[in-house]
């Protein structure tokens, strides 16, 4: 179920297991195993939804935002020469990385030049991520259990409290009850 879900809200997804397994309800390893499998995945499919099209519908599409031949000639170019740095740097981001993706398709770059840098931006990505949802987890675990023990402590200074009037109330009481029974007398 987490690989599928990775594939449509992948960082909430993430997180959400993350939290899980710090729970208890999941294994933190199966969880970033998942997770990871889930992403690539997600990534070699965008990859050949470009690898699909055609690098002159561009060109064809371009007209009305201009994209001009020479502007696909050049994008290609530096796809070609920088594929590593930017598929690396992309992975790191949540908006950039299915264009880029889709550009690597489209500009037929071979599978082996740039998946490398995909795993491990996505190693790095998905590790943090489990990370964070995990110990923000614990953190969160931490920060109640130190209230319940606030909460207890408060408790016992109150009903110590309540104690203490009391026994100030009842000695006023029974010295006021007193004094009326001596006047009385």
């Amino acid at each position: 179920m987490i690989f599928v879900l990775v594939a449509f809200e992948g960082p909430l997804t993430t997180l959400v297991a993350s939290a899980a397994a710090s729970a208890g309800l999941l294994h933190l390893p199966l969880v970033f195993l998942f997770v990871s499998f889930g992403n690539l995945t997600s990534d070699s499919l965008w990859y050949a939804l470009g690898r699909a099209g055609k690098i002159d519908w561009l060109t064809r599409l371009g007209r009305r935002p201009r994209i001009t031949p020479e502007m696909v000639a050049w994008l290609q170019k530096g796809m070609n020469r920088h594929v590593i740095k930017i598929m690396f740097v992309a992975k790191l981001t949540m908006s950039f990385m299915i264009p880029t993706l889709i550009t690597a398709g489209l500009s037929k770059i071979p599978w082996r030049r740039w998946f490398p840098a995909v795993f491990a931006g996505e190693m790095v990505w998905t590790g943090s991520l489990v990370l964070i949802g995990y110990y923000f987890t614990e953190a969160i675990k931490n920060v109640e259990q130190d209230i319940q023990y606030l909460a207890i402590g408060l408790s016992i200074l109150f009903i110590v409290f309540v104690l203490w009037m009391s026994r100030r109330l009842l000695q006023k009481v029974f010295k006021n009850f007193s004094r009326d029974n001596e006047s009385s007398e």
